[in-house]
């Protein structure tokens, strides 16, 4: 356990401000705000993006994008890859930045039809054959 006695209170700590509300100033409170800001990730909304899962149940897997909240999909999205694991990168789509619950809304399975679309493009440009099959 950390030795309380060696911690020393700060000099210029004005508890009369802390009392009333007032924890930063105006520039530091901004200082506050960017240093805060910059560490978020800037998203658009239909953008594919990578993104770290951190955690999977059998409803749903939970993806971080670097922004202020992580974002949910639903499992049934990665029913083809039943080897996910927590730690692995995943391509999502952001639907939108904020739902009511102020999560994001991420899709996997948009962000792999966005990628299948960018190939098939990039072959036509290049005069490739795509090779696939029909689905009814």
């Amino acid at each position: 356990m950390e030795n309380l006695n060696a911690i020393k209170p700060l000099q210029d700590f004005n508890w009369d401000e802390f009392e009333q509300g007032e924890v930063f100033g105006t520039g530091s409170r901004q200082e506050q705000e960017a240093a805060y800001e910059s560490t978020l990730s800037k998203v658009k909304n239909q953008e594919v993006v990578v993104g770290t899962v951190t955690s999977i149940n059998k409803r749903e897997v939970t993806v971080n994008i670097g922004f202020k909240s992580e974002g949910t999909i639903s499992a049934s999205e990665f029913r083809y890859n039943p080897e996910l694991q927590v730690g692995d990168k995943v391509e999502v789509f952001i639907e939108s930045q904020e739902d009511k619950k102020g999560q994001l809304v991420l899709s996997h399975r948009q962000a792999r039809i966005a990628r299948s679309w960018d190939r098939i493009n990039e072959a036509l440009e290049k005069d490739e054959v795509v090779r696939g099959y029909v689905k009814s």
